[in-house]
């Protein structure tokens, strides 16, 4: 009996996944477990495996596709069985063809007013209502980019308009104003930044289609009534291979963005063209810190361990537990730093969700670990090490990817010495770890080397002044020097 593979739904904010890669094509043997295809949300990439065995039937989206989560991707089953039940483009094709009629009639009206606006170029681009569906990473797309849904040529399944197909609107040019969007002729040329349509366009139409209207007449509506859109009918184009590889004799090759990269760049760079970022170094003596973990490390090789109810001593925290340990704790004596930014408002956090940036071969990814302010050093350490498994893994759930309120990102594994990490908006910090070098200080007239570790926090100056910035960073810094006394204590007591 054919089985139908459905488009998973990882958590319970994801509406769509894009298929990244397929591992097995149409006729091919299947086992269970065998990698069917990968496909990724905005922030994760998973692997789907086959949970029948049988034969490929079909495959009914390409590599690049943006699929509707519970969607059929493809069929599993034994050769001579018929797959076109499964098929979740049948019908989509009658639904666009019954269209242009009917957008005709309601474009005439619109049509004549475009002529009326001596559009030349705007007149070959009939107005057109609303498309019907629109998947919500689209929607949200649009609203902020301001581009014109009403132009957009659906490529999703059944006629709905994808993510991809809003950045073609955007490459286009095909962008209004917040104040113009939806109330002037689709196709009207903008004059605003980047060829955004503004208000003032939009009545410099209306005063131009008024000026025309006396000459208008009943034979000039009818020949305006047969321009109706173009039949588009969505096709699955089947994206470039990931990799390409380069001509015989030279040296280059090109591969093609994965949708988490794609994701990273737009928020770096949107990060960076929107805040005003200033980065503070300072180091602290790390002498306390590495004689705790040495300590722990002895008592566990002395045989004291779980058994006897001491379970650091089997899981010795890292460096980086111990950074986020007291960052959760200094934190709260500073909101300002533990909050998020808006142009509005500034919304303040009772708890610490601390973002933990964590490496992986398919880019920079940062689960948050909730409410860290009320973990324990043991606790930390070991959500921690799940949260950076499961995004190594590609099995991390989107739900852990986002809520963060302060992040914490770490290359002194690296050697870095100090560096300026960016923030994650809408967050008004974010520390950066560094490595630990040894300087010297003098104390009673004598030079005395001690191991500093290298800290650097970046804040939002719009959010932050750069004196309660430095206050945060000095008071994390006394914390970690003498965080034997921070451990015992449990926190900081709150201002």
């Amino acid at each position: 009996m054919a089985t139908a593979v459905i488009m998973p739904r990882q958590g319970q904010s994801v509406e769509s996944c894009i298929i990244g890669k397929w591992h097995k094509k149409k006729g091919d043997p299947v086992a269970v477990g065998d990698l069917l295809f990968t496909y990724e949300t905005d922030k994760a990439t998973f692997d789907e495996t086959a949970k029948t065995a049988g034969i490929l039937l079909d495959v009914f989206f390409a590599e690049g596709d943006d699929v509707p989560c519970l969607t059929n991707v493809c069929v599993i089953g034994q050769p001579g069985e018929s797959s076109a039940e499964f098929d979740p483009r049948a019908g989509a094709a009658s639904a666009p063809a019954a269209a242009p009629a009917a957008e005709a009639t309601a474009a005439a009206p619109v049509a004549e007013a475009v002529a009326a606006a001596a559009q030349a170029p705007a007149a070959a681009i009939p107005a057109t209502a609303m498309p019907a569906a629109v998947s919500p990473r689209a929607r949200h797309l649009a609203e902020r980019s301001g581009a014109d849904l009403r132009q957009a040529v659906a490529s999703g399944p059944q006629g709905r308009v994808i993510e991809r197909d809003v950045r073609q609107l955007i490459d286009a040019g095909k962008l209004a104003t917040p104040a113009a969007a939806g109330t002037y002729p689709a196709g009207l040329t903008g004059t605003g930044l980047g060829g955004r349509v503004t208000t003032a366009d939009v009545l410099a139409a209306a005063s131009a289609a008024a000026a025309a209207a006396p000459a208008a007449t009943a034979e000039s509506a009818a020949a305006a009534a047969p321009i109706a859109p173009t039949a588009a009918a969505p096709t699955a184009t089947a994206a470039p291979a990931a990799a390409t590889a380069a001509a015989s004799g030279t040296d280059s090759y090109t591969e093609k963005h994965s949708t988490i990269r794609k994701v990273i760049a737009r928020s770096m760079q949107a990060s960076l063209a929107t805040m005003a970022q200033l980065t503070l170094n300072s180091s602290f003596d790390a002498t306390d810190i590495l004689a705790l973990r040495s300590k722990l490390k002895k008592a566990g090789a002395d045989g004291l361990g779980e058994a006897q109810g001491f379970t650091l001593t089997e899981k010795v925290p890292t460096l980086g537990d111990i950074v986020l340990y007291a960052a959760s704790r200094v934190l709260l004596r500073h909101p300002a730093c533990n909050a998020h930014y808006d142009d509005e408002k500034m919304t303040y956090f009772r708890h610490v969700h601390l973002g933990v940036a964590v490496d992986t071969p398919r880019g920079l990814m940062v689960p948050t670990l909730f409410d860290a302010d009320q973990l324990d050093l043991g606790e930390i350490s070991r959500k921690v090490k799940e949260l950076a498994g499961g995004c190594l893994k590609g099995t991390i759930s989107p739900d852990a990817l986002k809520g963060g309120t302060f992040t914490v990102t770490n290359l002194g594994t690296l050697d870095v010495e100090s560096f300026t990490p960016v923030i994650n908006p809408p967050q008004t910090c974010i520390l950066g770890v560094c490595s630990i070098t040894t300087r010297v200080r003098e104390k009673d007239g004598e030079l005395q080397p001690y191991p500093a570790m290298g800290l650097s926090l970046t804040f939002d100056h719009r959010a932050v002044d750069g004196a309660p910035a430095a206050r945060f960073l000095k008071d994390l810094k006394g914390a970690l020097e003498n965080f034997s006394l921070l451990l015992i204590q449990g926190g900081l007591t709150h201002v």
